[in-house]
């Protein structure tokens, strides 16, 4: 029996997700998470480092790693890549001048080997402020149509503000984790 074998049968019985979320400083990711938690999202400071949140969500667990996007921490991020089985990356839509800047990082990080069978969710967050660019807008922008063919990817628009699009992007990382992980529908 090999190590994927053996790491199959205990996530199956604990029913467990790791989700690891990143993307640009001022981008969002935090406010998403305490939002899917029901939590206060009124006050809300730059993660200097990372959070881990833990909440069940439909029948799963999962281990959500808010991991901070300034400059000078991206360089950090790979030491969270480990057994990573869904990857959120959070767009500002209504920061034009760093799509750029958004793009290059989330190329880069999709060139990691320890990322690569990951299921990608990418949050065009924001819409609800005038000028976001729409999630089409943000697809082209980002050049996912290069994308790796295997890698399992969908684009959603959401406001961590108003909630709007989180649970639909949740909704379906956890089912194409599941899918893989646990051999589901």
């Amino acid at each position: 029996m090999g190590l994927l074998s053996i790491i199959r049968k205990i996530k199956q019985k604990e029913k467990e997700m790791r989700i690891l979320m990143v993307g640009l400083d001022n981008s969002g990711k935090t406010t998403i998470v305490l939002k899917i938690n029901d939590e206060d999202t009124s006050v809300i400071s730059p993660t200097l480092g990372f959070n881990i949140k833990t909440i069940t969500y439909q029948k799963y667990t999962l281990n959500i790693w808010d991991v901070g996007g300034q400059k000078t921490i991206r360089s950090y991020w790979r030491n969270y890549f480990e057994q990573t089985d869904g990857l959120v990356w959070v767009v500002d839509s209504s920061d034009l001048r760093r799509l750029d800047d958004c793009r290059y990082e989330l190329h880069n990080l999709l060139k990691e080997e320890r990322l690569s069978g990951a299921s990608l969710l990418i949050f065009a967050n924001k819409q609800d402020i005038q000028g976001a660019l729409s999630p089409d807008e943000i697809a082209k922008v980002l050049n996912l149509e290069a994308m790796d063919n295997s890698r399992h990817w969908r684009i959603v628009g959401c406001s961590a503000y108003t909630g709007d699009g989180i649970l639909e992007g949740f909704d379906w990382l956890v089912q194409d984790v599941a899918s893989r992980i646990y051999m589901l529908d």
